[in-house]
């Protein structure tokens, strides 16, 4: 670090001159040389040369060889088949060679973007469709080459539909159309998109058949309602939107080799872990509330409602005579039933009343009726660390707390924000803020 120093000279009158001398001095090196750092660049560069991916699972690896010769020799049985049965009528029905890495991207990455149905067929019968223009313009074999693979780019890209094997389909039609009598558009269709299809069926059955998730599951945002959501979807990590999600795949130019999904998954669990190691110790058993007030599926509304204003809280377990639970209670359950009487009552206010009604004067209307059934739990073991994601998810308030079957506790969004607060980490817990009524 430098230093400065600040020499006076020279006295006249009222003047003073102020002569001020900085003088710089240089640290000393420190750190490896410049000849190490070298050795140490030189070094990682040949290193980026190596694998640069973990080494799969063994049964993986079995998992997706099997697949893929089970998947093109049924390709070609089938293809075999319809040239028995058909014959002339059979013509141009052949097994194309690019559908080889096709089948690879099908059973050895099936979760990745390049591998879905409209990847796969859009992507190869595109390219085909390319390949068949350019072969049309009777330009040499090497010019024809390069435009075949680059228009295949560009089509993949501009219809959604990447997909690395579609570049192969290209460039082998343009090779092999010597070999061919008449090459046309239906190329294309046969025997291009009709052997990928056949493959993206097997590949279907096969990845369910052995436990891998294809299709790829769309991510949906959780301002849908439960009603619209196709599944459940993860709790948005981080308190990220989907869009948000999809903006920084795209952002580092990953969107093609990571679903919104898989990176919402990937991200969740990361925050959980990060909060199992922060709390690690410290489990359900030691922040649930154990003074429960809890209601039997036959309690009707109106004590349901009165509980809800006299205690201040927004979720009931729902329990039998054994305190073995059946279902949770929360006020959204109330809103919503009363939400969809007002179709018919013209108005929630006119409809939560009719609610009342019904229920002191018929009884017809209990917990049973509007509770959600099978709601998520934990054990007192669980870690704290496994609520973060489970908490942030806008439907759940509560989550009850079960031991040999039977209800001991539960943990609101208060208790855990009340644990990251006195740990001075509040803004660790994604998702919405839970309001003082939890």
């Amino acid at each position: 670090m430098g230093t400065h120093r600040t020499l006076y000279t020279g006295h006249s009158g009222a003047n003073i001159e102020q002569v001020a001398i900085e003088e710089t001095m240089e640290p000393p090196q420190s750190g490896p040389s410049p000849a190490d750092r070298g050795r140490t660049g030189f070094r990682d560069f040949i290193r980026a040369f190596g694998p640069a991916m973990l080494r799969p699972q063994p049964q993986e690896i079995v998992r997706a060889a099997i697949g893929g010769g089970i998947a093109l020799a049924v390709c070609g049985l089938i293809l075999t088949g319809v040239h028995l049965l058909f014959n002339d009528l059979a013509k141009g029905i052949i097994l194309v060679a690019p559908l080889g890495a096709t089948t690879f991207l099908l059973f050895a990455v099936p979760n990745s973007p390049l591998s879905q149905p409209w990847s796969c067929i859009i992507g190869n019968t595109a390219s085909a469709v390319v390949a068949v223009f350019v072969i049309r313009l009777e330009l040499p074999l090497a010019v024809a080459s390069g435009l075949s693979v680059g228009g295949a780019i560009a089509a993949m890209g501009l219809l959604r539909a990447l997909h690395p094997p579609g570049a192969a389909v290209a460039l082998s039609t343009v090779l092999g159309a010597g070999q061919l009598d008449t090459l046309g558009y239906n190329f294309a269709l046969v025997p291009v998109m009709l052997d990928t299809t056949i493959l993206v069926l097997v590949g279907l059955a096969w990845n369910r058949l052995t436990g891998r998730s294809y299709l790829f599951r769309q991510l949906v945002d959780t301002t849908t309602t439960a009603q619209d959501k196709p599944y459940k979807a993860p709790a948005r990590p981080l308190g990220l939107s989907t869009e948000d999600l999809e903006e920084l795949l795209n952002r580092f130019n990953l969107s093609a080799n990571l679903g919104t999904e898989d990176f919402a998954l990937i991200l969740a669990s990361a925050e959980e872990e990060v909060a199992r190691r922060r709390f690690e110790g410290q489990t359900c058993g030691d922040i649930m509330s154990r003074e429960l007030i809890t209601v039997e599926p036959g309690t009707p509304l109106d004590r349901i409602a009165e509980l809800f204003s006299k205690h201040r809280f927004k979720t009931l377990p729902v329990v039998d005579s054994h305190r073995h639970l059946k279902g949770i209670v929360s006020q959204n359950d109330l809103i919503q039933k009363a939400s969809r009487e007002a179709v018919v009552y013209r108005g929630t206010f006119a409809a939560a009343r009719e609610l009342l009604k019904q229920a002191t004067k018929k009884r017809n209307i209990s917990a049973g009726d509007i509770m959600t059934a099978q709601p998520e739990t934990v054990t007192g073991t669980t870690p704290i660390g496994d609520l973060v994601n489970l908490l942030a998810d806008d439907e759940i308030q509560a989550v009850p707390v079960i031991d040999d079957g039977i209800l001991v506790g539960i943990v609101t969004r208060s208790d855990l924000i009340a644990v990251f607060a006195r740990s001075g980490s509040v803004e660790a817990l994604p998702g919405p803020q839970a309001s003082p009524l939890d």
